[in-house]
């Protein structure tokens, strides 16, 4: 049994109560479908519930509130509008960057994540697409068929600096760990049988412990 003096534990609480604290916003877009602009091209009318142009002030807004903040986006970006189908159409040249990275890498996003509809276009264009992003992206249960390897980072840990109650600057690690349901290999099945297989979310997760991620990171 440890024992503590009545002093060593005012000492200690009163430590507590008094340390510098960290908050730290986490702020995410997800299902953007290459909504850019709040202009809804099938009405072929300007909208007020979409558009990552509206999206970007609040954005903005919300970081300047806060000392701390990161930015992730969750997927589902690249399809789902008729700009998203127009690049798909016209496709990619090696430097080409799609205008939904030319908007996103505005924001200062610290990573992405990839969403089932990344897929719609087929492996090629997606990966194209994602050459044009200035922010990494992360999934870790899509697995080539090749090589039997993950096809993408499965996870990132990034060193972020923040600042305390006290205004004192300090280093926080994050770390950034993606997934998509394994459905896709139906959904997508044209542009995906044969060359990617697709784990068990909840498996998949369980291979990956806390602890090795930050040896390995």
């Amino acid at each position: 049994m440890i024992k503590f003096s009545a002093t060593l534990l005012a000492t200690l609480i009163a430590a507590s109560v008094n340390a510098a604290t960290v908050d730290l916003r986490i702020m995410e877009t997800t299902d953007l479908h290459s909504n850019m602009m709040d202009f809804d091209y099938y009405k072929d009318a300007a909208t007020e519930k979409f558009g990552l142009v509206r999206t970007a002030t609040l954005i903005e807004q919300a970081r300047a509130e806060v000392k701390n903040s990161v930015l992730v986006d969750n997927g589902d970006v690249i399809q789902g509008s008729p700009l998203g189908d127009y690049m798909a159409a016209k496709g990619l040249k090696e430097g080409d960057v799609h205008p939904v990275y030319k908007a996103m890498n505005t924001l200062n996003y610290a990573v992405g994540n990839l969403g089932n509809h990344e897929f719609n276009y087929g492996l090629d264009f997606l990966h194209k697409a994602l050459a044009g992003a200035k922010f990494p992206y992360v999934n870790a249960n899509i697995i080539d068929a090749k090589t039997g390897k993950p096809m993408f980072t499965p996870y990132l840990i990034q060193d972020t600096r923040v600042m305390d109650s006290d205004g004192q600057s300090h280093t926080l690690r994050i770390g950034y760990i993606g997934f998509v349901p394994p459905q896709i290999m139906t959904w997508d099945k044209a542009n995906l049988n044969g060359k990617v297989t697709v784990n068990d979310i909840t498996e998949n997760r369980a291979q990956i412990y806390p602890g090795d991620a930050g040896e390995r990171g």
